[in-house]
């Protein structure tokens, strides 16, 4: 069976990266003794796969991880088996049983929020709260984006599904395109912000936690965005 981890990054672990937090989640298995699934071949590796990669320095509080096994006790055990073997700054939040129809974890990722936070002292001199509505009135958010095969323009606006900003404060709610096709970074959008009124983001300006990330269950075109961890039940 298969099974979708969902879990939480934050404190000194945030600059920890992504290929590192594959390793330790390798070594928790075992140390807390979960029946997982090894792959065939002359270098057999456990049966994983991660959702959107997050970005060095970043905290999370839904990152997702699918793990293939022989058999549990219970998803409750392997949670608590889990956090038990774990060290400070990574926390296991839930564990389910995917159905055989879902797709895993990288391959469903289709958008994810954030919370975006002004560090003090880093703030904009643009209104951002007067800016919001004439930006997202665009048609087009037209960016450079770096790629293997060299800078390209591309238009952002269609994966900004929602941006916010709350009342007295320097924070920003959205929710972005996070599959592999469109993968928008928040600083990307808060730099188009900015931009449009001659305003460069300032460096180290930003403090960011994803909150969770979403597939898309809608049909016919239409977008039915839910939590990876709506996917599945707990046994």
């Amino acid at each position: 069976m298969r099974l979708r981890i969902k879990f939480k990054k934050y404190g000194p672990v945030r600059y920890t990266g992504h290929l590192d937090i594959m390793r330790f989640f390798q070594k928790a298995i075992r140390r807390a003794q979960i029946d997982v699934v090894y792959s065939n071949g002359f270098s057999p590796h456990q049966v994983m796969a991660f959702a959107a990669p997050l970005g060095v320095g970043l905290c999370s509080n839904g990152e997702y991880m699918d793990i293939e096994v022989h058999s549990i006790i219970s998803c409750q055990d392997v949670l608590e088996r889990l956090n038990a073997v774990s060290v400070p700054g990574i926390e296991i939040i839930s564990v389910k049983v995917l159905p055989d129809s879902a797709g895993n974890a990288m391959a469903s990722v289709a958008a994810a929020s954030y919370t975006v936070v002004f560090r003090r002292g880093r703030e904009p001199v643009t209104d951002l709260r007067a800016a919001l509505p004439a930006f997202l009135a665009r048609d087009q958010v037209l960016i450079n984006k770096e790629t293997k095969k060299g800078n390209r323009e591309v238009d952002i606006r269609p994966g900004i599904f929602q941006l916010t900003m709350e009342e007295g404060h320097w924070t920003l709610r959205m929710l972005v395109d996070a599959s592999s096709s469109g993968n928008i970074k928040p600083a990307q959008v808060m730099e188009a912000i900015l931009a449009d009124h001659n305003e460069s983001l300032k460096e180290n300006a930003l403090i960011i936690t994803r909150e969770d990330v979403y597939t898309d269950i809608g049909a016919s075109g239409k977008r039915a965005l839910v939590p990876l961890d709506d996917i599945g039940i707990i046994c």
